[in-house]
């Protein structure tokens, strides 16, 4: 009887969309190949929301997944991606050359045909994060992290100097240590330790030889602590995790909170809104830890969702009642009368 019960409060659909659940993250941690180079597979993210800095209020972060070097650069919003493309090949392109890979999020400039043309037409291919998933990305996350931090400590008292201290910032972490490295992101692109740090006055010119082999043994050493660092996270981040994969056939509900999806439902208090919408088929499978969603025609989101973010529907039944309302174009609810009083035709 006791187990009976259990089972069919389970498979109470109100309590599915609405309740917490308390247990380990879905999914245990993918970790991504380490490029054979520096400036191989690079990754871009904005941060937003600055204060107006001279002309500046958002900086384009450029990060390259073999070093970990990175490229500050202020930008003034609203941006179009005819302009990215021009900072980027005056500021990263002159550099480094054309990487094969380039890692970003869903941003509209990213994904606008324009951008993807120019990444075709330079023989980049342009890989994308699972939406509402920030971890697949998570190394430019942390360092979105430390600019911000690091600029706050310097201009808390003025917000608006911080884009003159910008290329002070990109100096800072370039040239700090990094643990997975082992070294500095400096002495891990070039070679060599920056100047200020270790040279000496009895320091001499190494010969081309010397230095080639010197750039040898530092790619040698600094394969092996990538590896070993990434051996160490996923040990302790799987220990918080729980491996969940779902079938294709298989009903499952989205949680998409905080953001409010009016393109699913409209959402006018989200304190005590469901936590999870659906229920919605699984129609395919994307990689090791993405499922594809067949969602109302009206959604206007894409329809690959990290595991993380899916939670599996128990019962057959369905409440149609909590179904997402169908929105306008325009984002708008469709509004349908319950029923007509009077109707009046007029020619």
């Amino acid at each position: 009887m006791k187990s009976t019960v259990n089972e069919h409060v389970k498979q109470c659909e109100v309590c599915q969309k609405t309740k917490v659940e308390h247990m380990h993250k879905p999914s245990l941690l993918q970790l991504i190949e380490i490029p054979q180079r520096a400036w191989e597979v690079i990754s871009m993210d904005f941060i937003e929301g600055l204060p107006t800095s001279i002309k500046f209020n958002c900086v384009l972060v450029i990060i390259d997944k073999y070093s970990k070097y990175g490229h500050f650069l202020p930008m003034a919003h609203p941006y179009s991606a005819t302009e990215v493309a021009r900072i980027y090949l005056y500021q990263i392109y002159r550099l480094h050359g054309q990487p094969k890979v380039a890692l970003s999020d869903r941003d509209k400039t990213f994904t606008s045909i324009f951008w993807k043309e120019l990444m075709k037409q330079l023989g980049t291919s342009t890989h994308f994060t699972t939406a509402y998933h920030p971890e697949s990305d998570g190394q430019t996350e942390r360092l979105n992290q430390c600019l911000e931090q690091y600029l706050r400590s310097l201009c808390f008292l003025k917000p608006t100097l911080w884009a003159k201290l910008l290329p002070q910032a990109e100096w800072w972490y370039n040239t700090n240590y990094h643990s997975a490295l082992g070294m500095t992101p400096f002495e891990a692109l070039y070679g060599y330790p920056p100047n200020e740090l270790t040279w000496t006055k009895d320091s001499r010119v190494a010969s081309v030889q010397e230095l080639m082999h010197n750039r040898e043994e530092i790619n040698k050493i600094l394969k092996d602590n990538l590896l070993k660092a990434q051996e160490r996270m996923k040990y302790y981040a799987d220990k918080k995790r729980t491996d969940m994969e779902f079938q294709v056939g298989d009903w499952v509900y989205l949680k998409l909170q905080p953001y409010q999806q009016t393109s699913l439902a409209l959402r006018r208090n989200l304190k005590l809104t469901a936590r999870f919408y659906g229920p919605y088929r699984v129609i395919a499978r994307i990689g090791l830890v993405a499922y594809k969603l067949f969602l109302p025609d009206s959604s206007k989101i894409h329809p690959v969702f990290h595991v993380s973010l899916l939670k599996k529907k128990i019962g057959q039944g369905t409440v149609t009642s909590l179904e997402p309302p169908e929105v306008t174009s325009d984002d708008q609810l469709k509004i349908f009368p319950a029923r007509n009083l009077d109707k009046k035709m007029v020619k």
